[in-house]
């Protein structure tokens, strides 16, 4: 969330961002009104007890002097005075919470290196890596090719869950485990420390990272007070919170495999055939906590290691720089990586890499020391990126590896993983 100081300070700074993402608001007005009754609150309730002391030290004196009826009059007033302070630091316990609210449900401020724009249409291409296959034959969509082969079931993944839900068999599974294994073993590699979080969650977290309140509608609720992982972002964001960090300890660099779940409220209609868009995928997250001087070169890095694990497969791909109108709540700047899917012929997200600011780290209270510059804390920033979401990259092997034969060539870094399998072929 921004800093409620920043925002008492430069309420036209927020009003341009919010009109910048096209779909945000903040009620300005209600902010000032209750910003002003917690400050006149407070110089009350201070009043308020300065007389409070001064009586008191008044009623000892008066007693010793034997001028009972004054003292009583003064004990009165100390009463009086205790009774409305109780009822104002009640009062100003609420306006600090709607007050909270409030902020908490203001989008961050895009970085100035974001272009602005209405909607995805709009993101500029920062560069592209590799050429689309051209096909001399029929190529199909993994909907159809994998079903075919026999390692993706739509039809038994909606009987046995319901729609949007599907199964892997034989070769399906045993590729979902490789790109997996390929995916942490590469990050690892890289630098990553590997986590396995759980994947049920509650409020306290997912507010942490931005989820909640907002994208309640999105979450699949276990209970009242707890969530299935919309992401690991979620998870590994969240095991700092409430944490100082030491500075010469960041960057940290976290990576996990988690499956996650998304009610996908609002996009009917979007993607609905193959394993795109899904209410149950599994993902490889990359998190990253940084010094604010250092976010944005981090923010470049991780955005090229989700691009190595597709330079790897040889998937063809380019990248992204989302404008004010498509950037997510809690990003101050987004890369978006996409895949070349050939039954789309477009490119598709895969990755979504994002430097959050400040933003998680204050709604998480997720600080750093750093003795030797500054004394005190500061909020750390705090970065995530898909590494990949391992369906869509899925997808993108079955559609750009297939043979005119109807079978898959499976790409050469994956084979280790695949037990020596080179070839796919109907099961």
């Amino acid at each position: 969330m921004l800093d409620i100081k920043f925002v008492r300070e430069n309420p036209d700074a927020v009003d341009k961002s919010c009109a910048s993402r096209q779909n945000a608001h903040w009620d300005r007005e209600r902010f000032f009104e209750l910003d002003e009754e917690r400050r006149s609150t407070i110089v009350e309730v201070e009043g308020l007890q300065a007389e409070r002391n001064a009586a008191s030290k008044q009623i000892g004196q008066l007693m010793r002097e034997g001028k009972r009826d004054e003292a009583e009059a003064a004990k009165a007033k100390v009463a009086a005075n205790k009774s409305r302070i109780a009822e104002l630091e009640t009062r100003r316990s609420e306006v600090d919470q709607e007050l909270f609210d409030l902020v908490a449900g203001i989008p961050n401020i895009p970085h100035e290196s974001v272009p602005y724009g209405e909607s995805e249409d709009d993101n500029p291409e920062v560069r592209r890596w590799g050429t689309p296959r051209e096909f001399d034959f029929e190529a199909k969509a993994h909907w159809d090719l994998g079903p075919e082969l026999g390692i993706i079931d739509f039809d038994r993944g909606v009987k046995i869950a319901g729609s949007r839900f599907y199964v892997l068999g034989g070769m399906g599974a045993r590729l979902e485990r490789a790109l997996i294994n390929f995916m942490i073993d590469t990050h690892t590699k890289a630098g990553f420390k590997e986590w396995w979080p759980p994947v049920v969650t509650n409020a306290a977290t997912l507010f942490g990272t931005g989820q909640l309140p907002k994208f309640e509608e999105d979450l699949y609720h276990v209970n009242p007070d707890l969530y299935l992982i919309p992401t690991a972002e979620v998870m590994l964001t969240n095991l700092h919170r409430d944490e100082v960090l030491d500075a010469d300890k960041l960057p940290l660099w976290y990576c996990a495999f988690t499956p996650c779940f998304r009610e996908e409220a609002g996009s009917a209609g979007r993607d609905t055939r193959g394993i795109i868009r899904v209410h149950e995928f599994d993902k490889v997250e990359m998190v990253k906590f940084a010094t604010p001087e250092d976010s944005m070169n981090q923010l470049e890095s991780m955005t090229d290691e989700a691009e190595e694990i597709l330079r790897l497969l040889k998937l063809p791909h380019r990248v992204i720089n989302l404008c004010t109108g498509d950037i997510g709540f809690s990003a101050c700047k987004t890369y978006d990586v996409e895949v070349w899917l050939p039954s789309y012929n477009a490119y598709k997200e895969i990755s979504s890499c994002s430097n959050c600011w400040d933003f998680q780290a204050r709604r998480a209270n997720i600080k750093y020391r750093d003795p030797a510059n500054f004394k005190g804390t500061r909020y750390a920033h705090t970065l995530n990126g898909s590494g990949l979401a391992v369906g869509r990259t899925m997808a993108a092997v079955i559609e750009n590896y297939q043979n005119a034969d109807g079978t898959i060539t499976v790409p050469e870094v994956l084979v280790p993983y695949m037990g020596g399998v080179e070839t796919i072929v109907p099961e």
